[in-house]
Formats: structure tokens, sequence, C-alpha cells
């Protein structure tokens, strides 16, 4: 596969090496199809999408709690099993997810998306709108970000020599050095498919090392209305993703926005507080049935948010 230009997105990311399955690349021209897990049985009542360098699975025991609801759970483009794309693009991966949201039944599904994920549920919700009846924001904001420690992710697990990608262990070593929090590196790792010849990642790392700032951007957006059914929006107590600078941005897409922060929680908030992140989920589909009027507007102001707190064994 090559870019407009020609090029191949390892050669001109100059990443080209043991990351990815060079023949996968280049047997994908375009993803329509998305890779899925279902969860349970019955109507879809969930769909989730992961963020970056993650994949459906991120989600499945968030999903296990939810039963008997049933969910959806989502490899967006250039992740999990899911195809390869030749740029990043959020309208299209939205397309791609629109694709797969038509067939389900509709009268009480929703969107659930973090960070990236939540990036591309947005996007659908204001240009799918009539394919969900809720949406669910987890940690992200539609606005541009400066470049952080995650842009020095995707070039060192790139960089890994096949006697690093040897096991998950001799690759977890590896990255000590640019990615020191453990957690991350778990996180990161299950994505991580080692082999005695060198392992892959499952993800397009050259091509997300490549367009990292496409993807720390929120497009400017023409021909949409806002959004005007319910949407929740969770952000993690020890995270700055979502602050009060987001607000405005957030109100004029997302009118009848709900904000709550989930205390002693990170980015990664629904792995930090998995039992809160359920809790409030289903509260929030409890109080916005389908069909239900929506006559407030968005609450963003810090009298007006609600923070959650894990339930403790004192408690």
């Amino acid at each position: 596969m090559t870019t407009a230009a020609g090029e191949n997105p390892t050669q001109r990311s100059g990443l080209a090496g043991h990351f990815s399955d060079t023949a996968r690349m280049a047997n994908v021209s375009s993803v329509e199809t998305l890779a899925t897990t279902t969860i349970g049985t019955g109507p879809i009542r969930y769909v989730f999408c992961h963020g970056l360098f993650g994949s459906g699975r991120n989600w499945r025991s968030i999903a296990r709690r939810l039963e008997p609801a049933s969910s959806l759970l989502v490899d967006l483009p250039n992740h999990g099993r899911s195809g390869w794309t030749e740029q990043f693009s959020y309208p299209a991966s939205a397309a791609a997810l629109s694709h797969l949201l038509r067939p389900l039944d509709r009268g009480d599904l929703t969107l659930v998306g973090h960070s990236m994920g939540g990036r591309v549920a947005m996007m659908t919700a204001l240009f799918y709108p009539d394919l969900i009846d809720r949406l669910v924001v987890v940690d992200i904001a539609p606005r541009t970000y400066q470049a952080d420690l995650l842009a020095t992710y995707a070039p060192a697990m790139a960089a890994l020599t096949p006697d690093q990608m040897r096991s998950r262990s001799t690759a977890d070593q590896a990255l000590r050095q640019v990615i020191p929090d453990e957690r991350t590196r778990a996180l990161l790792l299950t994505g991580f498919q080692p082999s005695p010849t060198g392992g892959h990642w499952q993800f397009n790392v050259a091509l997300l090392a490549r367009d990292f700032d496409r993807i720390m951007t929120w497009p400017e957006l023409t021909g949409y209305q806002p959004y005007a059914g319910p949407v929740l929006w969770l952000r993690g107590g020890r995270s700055d993703y979502v602050t009060a600078a987001s607000y405005p941005a957030m109100r004029a897409l997302f009118p009848h926005y709900q904000l709550e922060t989930v205390a002693e929680a990170g980015h990664w908030l629904h792995a930090d507080q998995p039992d809160v992140f359920v809790t409030t989920l289903r509260r929030f589909v409890a109080e916005h049935p389908s069909g239900g009027q929506l006559t407030g507007t968005a609450s963003d102001n810090s009298g007006g948010h609600r923070v959650t707190y894990p339930v403790t064994a004192a408690d």
C-alpha cells in the first residue's frame, strides 16, 4: 500500500522493521468492515470504542460487568484485528463505525468511546446522530492537544529489535526507559503478539507514529448539527485531558451533556475505577431512556458537576 505521494508508510516514517505485518498492510485498501467482539446475548445495548494503541478487548471487563445487557467491542481502524489505512482520519473512522452501527437495533443503544475512541464516537454522533440513542465520552475533549509522553510511545515500540520482541517480558523490559509507568506498559502490551522469531504489534505503529499530530488534532468540521441527544462526559480526577477550557466547545457541539468527575482515577478511568464507571454508566442510561425529552442545557460549571468517589470497605 502506498500513500498519495507514492511512499509506503513504513518507509516514510523511517520505522520499517519488526513492528507489523507488511502483507496485511498491502492487502488492505480501505476499512469499511471493523472487527468486533460481542459480549452477551440478545440485542446490542452498548458499543465500545477504545483509545490509542488499544483494541476492543480493553473493554471486555466492563462489558462483562454490564451483562445481561449485550455489548459490541470495536477494533477501530489500524488497531486490533481491523484493517489498516494509508493515513489516520477521524471522519473516515466515524464513517467505518457508522457502517457497523447501521444494522443494529435502535431504541436503546449507547455509544461509548475513550480518548481517541471518544473522538471517533463524538464525530459519529455529530454526523450520524440517528444511529445512536445516547453518547458517553471518556476523558477526552473536542480540542487539539499538545504532544505529550504518548508521542514517544510509538517510536519506542517500533524500534524494538527481534530479540526484544521474543516475549512479553523482554518487550516490557526494553520499553521501561521510555515508558517507566508499569501500568501504562501493561496496557500497551495487550496489543503485543510475541514470537520466538520476533513478535509484532497488533496496531499500525508506523502510521500512528507518523500521523501522531493528526491524532492529537480535533479537525475543523462542516455540514453537521450539534448532537441533540443526551451525553455523559466522564473525566478522571487525576487527569487533565478535560478542563474548563474545553467546556465551550463541548457545549457548542453537545448542548445536553452532563459532566462527571471520577475521583481517584486517571486517564484510563474505566480501568482505575471499573465499579464506579459501570454504576455511573447504568445510572445515565436509566436517567435518559430512549425517546425522552431533553429540556435542560449542558452542565459545565463546577457547581453543576458531579464528583463520584469509589466505595471503600469503610463505607
